[in-house]
């Protein structure tokens, strides 16, 4: 396991554990705190229930399907506690092969007692299923974090018969059949479909990928206070970026700086009929307090750029419609190289003959990940450093084809240790694999930044960064996470609907300001 190295560039973080190791945590409360597993559920099932009635009043039917384990617990105690309030409850046991849990045996005789629950059946054999009508709330407390195998049988039809209705549904911690990590080989129609899936303490790493999403729905975190001396003192290889981890990186202006103590950027970009992605990358590079920028492009984009951009330096390639000669990067403290650039034969030659004469900080990407996806012996040939930001097919075509979310984090995690790269995988929550395997999740950024141009925005954003002396991690990790707070800041404003890349360029002001202001 891996020590996270984000220890090493901030003071704190938010880490991501593992399912056995929350196990640990349930444990190391339970010794410590002390407190009884029995009281530690009743207070998890608190909260849960507590969550349950913020959200729906009691004109709600409440159906509640409880598994063997201590899942299932939780949930027995909610419906308790849903019918103690006058909620209309009832509640299902599958206890299949006899064995339940002690904390939910215990629970099952505490609902058993109630008075006011309205039915309660526990299923040893055959099951009638309840009629899910459009109003009702389902509760899922079938399975778990625990979960290690896709759901089959009896308990694979009841999720099927649940996600056929129009019912609402909540899950506890996690909807039953998705497991806390890996899914690459779960069975998609077996796993239950949430509206709202209230996890304890802490996310799940599955909650961060985009083919889970369909599963998880709206995902709301419940404090149930677990040991917080474990979850500090406990090693973690993954975790979310925070907005006081930025802060404390982000570093001064001197008074007496000037453009050249700023740092000055190269930017290769553009080609015919993709000027769009070079200015922005200038501009966003601009916007991130570097000194000068210089940008290479072909003759065809230089109108274009010298109106759009008039604060940069142009370059012009010898070529009038791409970028066909390497450039000269002594002069420079960082490189970018991709936005736009096309992956005509030329440019390829170009790109590979750039990357080996380039001895500052790189970043690739957009085309020159894909011209190197084509030519994979060229990756080889990548120096130490190199940051890369592909999105998710950009990997795919570098790597080869993934079945899932995780897989492609396993892959891109590899090939950060592998070839000494910074490997920003580009999404919702765009992840960081570093050198010595960790990998650090953004925690910013919304749909709206669904939209062309906006990778090319973080390009420049990251090379402004490296060019004022950041660090490759730091400057691709402030940059990811300042690029989301500008896109955030410009949701507010415009919309996610209409929220194109120059908006984000023009809330970075407002981005680094507010995060100065409210760190």
């Amino acid at each position: 396991m891996y020590f996270c190295s984000c220890r090493r560039i901030f003071y704190t973080k938010m880490k991501i554990f593992t399912s056995k190791q929350i196990h640990e945590l349930d444990a190391y409360t339970i010794e410590h705190e002390p407190i009884s597993s029995l009281n530690l559920m009743e207070r998890a099932a608190n909260a849960l229930a507590h969550e349950i009635m913020e959200r729906w009043d009691k004109s709600v039917p409440v159906v509640v399907f409880a598994g063997p384990g201590n899942n299932g617990g939780d949930a027995l105690a909610v419906a308790r506690m849903l019918a103690e309030k006058q909620y209309s409850v009832s509640a299902y046991l599958f206890n299949i092969k006899n064995s339940l849990s002690d904390e939910c045996y215990s629970n099952k005789l505490r609902l058993r007692d109630s008075k006011r629950i309205k039915q309660f059946v526990e299923v040893t054999a055959e099951f009638d299923p309840p009629e899910l009508t459009d109003d009702t709330l389902v509760v899922d407390g079938l399975f778990g974090s625990g979960l290690n195998k896709p759901l089959s049988g009896g308990f694979a039809s009841l999720v099927k018969y649940i996600n056929s209705s129009n019912c609402t549904v909540v899950s506890i911690d996690l909807p039953s059949g998705l497991m806390s990590e890996d899914n690459t080989y779960n069975i998609p129609n077996n796993i239950v479909c949430a509206d709202v899936t209230l996890t304890l303490q802490m996310k799940k790493l599955c909650m961060y990928f985009a083919d889970c999403q369909k599963y998880v729905g709206e995902v709301k975190v419940l404090d149930i206070g677990l040991s917080k001396e474990w979850i500090e003192s406990a090693e973690s290889s993954i975790c979310i970026v925070e907005r006081g981890q930025i802060l404390s990186q982000l570093r001064n202006r001197s008074d007496f700086a000037h453009k050249g103590s700023m740092g000055h950027a190269l930017i290769v970009a553009g080609s015919y009929g993709m000027a769009g992605a070079a200015t922005l990358a200038t501009r966003a590079c601009l916007r991130s307090g570097v000194g000068k920028v210089t940008a290479h492009i072909p003759q065809c984009n230089y109108n274009i750029m010298q109106i759009s951009v008039p604060e940069a330096i142009v370059q012009i390639d010898r070529d009038e419609h791409c970028f066909s000669e390497a450039v000269d990067s002594s002069l420079y403290d960082a490189v970018a190289i991709g936005p736009g650039i096309g992956q005509r034969e030329a440019t390829g030659t170009a790109l590979i003959t750039q990357i080996r004469r380039t001895t500052c900080p790189i970043v690739i990407d957009a085309d020159a990940l894909n011209i190197l996806g084509t030519r994979m012996a060229w990756m080889q040939q990548l120096p130490k450093g190199v940051i890369m930001t592909p999105h998710p097919k950009e990997f795919d075509r570098m790597d080869g084809e993934n079945n899932s979310d995780y897989g492609r984090l396993a892959k891109a995690r590899e090939m950060a240790q592998r070839m000494q790269a910074f490997i920003l995988l580009k999404g919702h929550y765009s992840a960081l694999c570093q050198p010595d395997g960790t990998v650090i999740f953004n925690s910013t950024g919304n749909a709206g930044m669904a939209t062309a141009g906006a990778g090319d925005v973080l390009t420049g954003i990251i090379v402004g960064l490296l060019s004022r002396g950041y660090s490759q991690a730091a400057a691709t990790l402030i940059g990811c996470y300042i690029h989301g707070l500008a896109g955030d800041i410009a949701a507010q404003e415009k919309g996610q609907e209409s929220l194109i890349a120059s908006d984000i360029i023009e809330a970075l002001p407002l981005a680094f300001n507010g995060l100065k202001v409210n760190g």
